[in-house]
């Protein structure tokens, strides 16, 4: 098959490439306002071009679309359409205005209307998926277990609603709930917090915790960390990271399994949310 890997920033675009080429597959590259991955067929496509892109993934013969990488939410009153955008522009505000869920829901509906079959980054680079357990030494010990389970709770609550994926709790307290800003940013908050409220470098208290959001379109928007996740939750003085085994992206395992080791850390990946 031939995949139309339409990509934002961050590494999990080339991580579905590495997937993608291993398994034969090939790919044509629809960067959204960004730099194209080097070696790659492709162009850079802004805001209100996606009826230009369509029309390039036909005469290129994709078959498959794939969704990955950070893409910002944009103004749609401000973007420039083209023909075909702007015959969607109306659906696709008042999808914007039901949340983040629905709008990802609509673009990804707008391209199987178009012929394309939607294929979720998971299925091309299985390996960098959570697995089960622990990723490096440091495992998470019974204190922090209360904190791990609230913070699971909190993030599918905020998930239902749409609010965003990720929580941070420490000693029972909700310390930040993920919104717009994105988990760094929001561990950036937690580390402008008192230290006496979270956990310190000698002393960690605290858990992150990334879900998917109950009823989200996974085909598009499965939780990620990585090495910098690490290192903002280790400047937050937080214990360990929690995802779900199976249901969120680990960039650069083994680098965050080593920062996790060196912070003291622990990284797990529990049994998804109900199972």
């Amino acid at each position: 098959m031939k995949v139309g890997l339409i990509a934002g920033q961050g590494s999990l675009p080339q991580a579905v490439v590495k997937g993608a080429k291993a398994a034969g597959h090939d790919i044509y590259l629809a960067q959204i306002e960004g730099s194209l991955i080097p070696g790659l067929d492709g162009k850079s496509y802004r805001f209100g071009e996606f009826g230009k892109m369509t029309k390039d993934f036909k005469a290129k013969g994709v078959t498959h679309v794939c969704f990955a990488g950070n893409v910002a939410r944009p103004d749609l009153t401000k973007i420039r359409p083209d023909f075909q955008t702007l015959k969607r522009l109306p659906g696709a505000i008042r999808a914007a205005r039901q949340g983040d869920d629905a709008l990802l829901s609509y673009v990804v509906e707008t391209f199987e209307k178009d012929g394309f079959e939607i294929i979720a980054p998971q299925a091309l680079c299985e390996s960098i998926l959570m697995p089960s357990g622990h990723l490096g030494a440091h495992k998470i010990e019974s204190g922090e277990r209360k904190d791990a389970e609230k913070a699971m709770k909190v993030a599918l609550e905020i998930g239902r609603m749409d609010i965003g994926q990720a929580v941070v709790v420490c000693n029972g307290l909700i310390l930040a709930v993920e919104a717009q800003e994105g988990t760094d940013e929001m561990l950036r908050r937690v580390v402008a917090l008192p230290e006496t409220i979270r956990g310190k470098s000698d002393n960690r208290s605290g858990v992150l915790a990334k879900m998917v959001k109950p009823g989200q379109e996974d085909r598009v928007d499965l939780p990620t960390i990585g090495p910098q996740t690490v290192r903002l939750a280790s400047e937050a003085g937080l214990a360990g990271i929690i995802t779900e085994a199976g249901r969120a992206f680990v960039i650069d395992r083994e680098e965050v399994a080593a920062l996790a080791d060196e912070m003291k850390m622990f990284v797990v990946g529990l049994p998804p949310a109900g199972s």
